[in-house]
């Protein structure tokens, strides 16, 4: 089923998605960072989960403001597929191949967000398109 009248709200949609994906990404950054809110699996942090957490508040706050959108969603869907691999997949002795059971379907899903947007842009409401580089 096809609706053309939705098709004139994909750019600001585009856009919205762009801003709340970065939005989840920084709060993950914040709480790898800041420690806050204070989450218990965060709590001693090694230094990778640390660069992690660098990573996702950096470039997270950069994709909300849609500022260097490709690259910045482009680095975050590697980090998000590195940390699938190692931080979920092989969490114990043998791989679990089901994200449902090794907790890893929020990096599967903020991988394949991040790559369609390093694909697709910023959107119209974007710092890249105000500037005209999207």
């Amino acid at each position: 089923m096809n609706f053309p009248h939705l098709v004139r709200f994909q750019p600001v949609l585009l856009s919205l998605f762009r801003f709340v994906t970065g939005l989840l990404l920084l709060q993950y950054g914040i709480a790898k960072i800041f420690k806050f809110p204070v989450l218990p699996y965060f709590a001693n942090i090694p230094p990778l989960i640390y660069a992690a957490g660098t990573i996702e508040l950096v470039l997270g706050a950069l994709l909300m403001i849609g500022l260097f959108t490709r690259l910045a969603a482009f680095i975050l869907s590697g980090e998000m597929a590195f940390a699938y691999f190692m931080g979920h997949m092989f969490k114990g002795e043998t791989p679990v191949l089901l994200p449902l059971l090794n907790g890893g379907t929020a990096a599967i899903l903020f991988c394949f967000a991040c790559l369609y947007l390093s694909a697709a842009g910023g959107g119209s409401v974007s710092a890249d398109a105000a500037m005209g580089k999207d």
